[in-house]
């Protein structure tokens, strides 16, 4: 099976019914976050690369349909109409990297309604967990306050794509490295690493680990040093650093305890001993909201390595995202549900000054402040233009995080800039629902009569 089966059944059977009903005019979804979770100020703009390549390579083969079949216990003939569909449609989005609010389209996808259907789990699971990861992420840097910091999420990520995922989009925000070696040897991401508590453990003495460990690598080498004693084991890496010559560079790492008390004592023997320029790492259960106690606490460490807690988003792992058709055969439609209701039309979303962005249409002009976000980044099934490289998506995330509201940029009760409406985007949204109502009412005026008339033929004598 390729790709296209990774979907929910409801698309399948939804593609189906379009095909077998003639529906195959061009239909636009759009993809959005409705709220922001909790204490999130602002979200990054990621997965965008991951649905491109999906879409580009979309198609459904026998295998598929075969499976498509299975799944809905019918004979794989009545699925034949399902077999080599493939994406020719257009995507227009918001780069990777750039920081979006609640509301504004990520991406909209323009296709044959069948094909735009069946894209609509991939697409949101990519564009959702990826756009996740990549906010929680940035959170990290903006705690850190200038402080290196790096990825230890792969061991406990949800998959070894998720930790991929998670060490490429740390790296799009600032991280300085990763742990994750397929990452790294992907992405060029500098790699980075200490040893295990395992490793001290395996020799007779800590002291004997060290040597080892340093003797194995010419370069900087980083001690975990909290295997048994936190202070003695300072003092034993200070002293085999010392001996050694390999302190410039060098780094000890804590991985355990009241990290800032041993910090501070750490840092007091490192410079008690000569080594002020050997580094201090910390570890063990770090996020955004421990690195920003640390750091507003004075604690001298150099740079935090963050895992569990970021590679998964412990505190907000997923979002409200929805992939709404917004217009079907050059009609503009919108749902009206409670709590849900979306907004009709193809739109564009204006960056202006202070994050007072406006989404509007995608035929309006913007703005005399404002740069539109959208771009085409995939025409006719194809990606438009090469792929952006990471320092390009680097410089975009810190181009936009630096014009971010000081409110919306806090690690704690943060204040999220929120996006408004063009007149022309409202003005449709108001059209179009008293459409929807005025073709409701007439429904059910009808309705009532011919309920009426069937009613008096029954009781008209006989």
């Amino acid at each position: 099976m390729s790709d296209a089966a990774t979907t929910d059944l409801y698309e399948v059977t939804m593609a189906m019914s379009y095909l077998r009903e003639g529906m195959t005019a061009p239909a636009t979804f759009s993809l959005f976050v409705r709220e922001l979770p909790p204490d999130r100020g602002f979200l990054v703009a990621a997965g965008l690369e991951s649905t491109l390549d999906y879409l580009s390579c979309l198609r459904v083969g026998a295998e598929d349909v075969e499976a498509f079949a299975s799944a809905l216990h019918r004979p794989p003939r009545d699925l034949e109409q399902m077999r080599g569909l493939e994406f020719t449609g257009q995507v227009r989005a918001v780069p990777e990297g750039r920081i979006v609010l609640a509301g504004e389209p990520l991406l909209e996808v323009t296709a044959p309604l069948p094909q735009a259907q069946l894209a609509e789990t991939y697409v949101l699971n990519q564009v959702s967990h990826q756009t996740t990861l990549a906010s929680k992420a940035a959170r990290c840097v903006l705690a850190a306050a200038g402080h290196r910091v790096v990825d230890f999420s792969l061991r406990r990520t949800h998959g070894p794509q998720a930790g991929f995922q998670a060490a490429r989009l740390g790296a799009m925000v600032g991280f300085a490295g990763t742990s994750n070696v397929a990452a790294a040897a992907a992405e060029g991401i500098l790699a980075v690493g200490t040893m295990a508590h395992s490793f001290v453990e395996a020799f007779p003495t800590e002291e004997e680990a060290f040597r080892a460990f340093v003797r194995c690598f010419p370069g900087p080498v980083t001690l975990l040093v909290d295997t048994y004693d936190t202070e003695g084991g300072v003092h034993i890496a200070a002293r085999v650093l010392r001996n050694l010559d390999r302190g410039p560079g060098s780094a000890i790492r804590l991985d355990s305890g009241d990290l800032g008390a041993l910090a501070v004592r750490a840092r007091a023997i490192l410079d008690g001993t000569g080594l002020p320029g050997v580094r201090i790492v910390a570890s063990g259960g770090l996020d955004e909201y421990a690195v920003d106690e640390l750091v507003r606490s004075g604690t001298p460490i150099d740079v935090y390595a963050v895992g569990t807690r970021v590679g998964v988003s412990a505190d907000a792992p997923y979002l409200d995202s929805a992939y709404k058709m917004v217009e079907f055969d050059g009609r503009p439609v919108m749902k009206l549900s409670s709590a849900k209701v979306t907004a009709p039309g193809q739109k564009q979303v204006f960056r202006r000054p202070c994050y007072a962005d406006m989404i509007g249409l995608a035929d309006e002009e913007p703005p005399q402040d404002g740069r539109p976000l959208l771009e085409t980044v995939m025409q006719n099934g194809q990606r438009v233009g090469e792929r952006p490289t990471l320092d390009e998506r680097r410089e975009r995330f810190a181009a936009d995080l630096a014009e971010l509201p000081p409110a919306a940029r806090r690690i704690r009760a943060p204040v999220a800039p929120h996006a408004r409406r063009s007149r022309r985007l409202s003005a449709l949204t108001d059209c179009v629902r008293r459409r929807i109502e005025e073709e409701a009412l007439a429904l059910a005026a009808r309705s009532q009569s011919q309920e009426r008339t069937t009613s008096a033929h029954r009781s008209a004598p006989r």
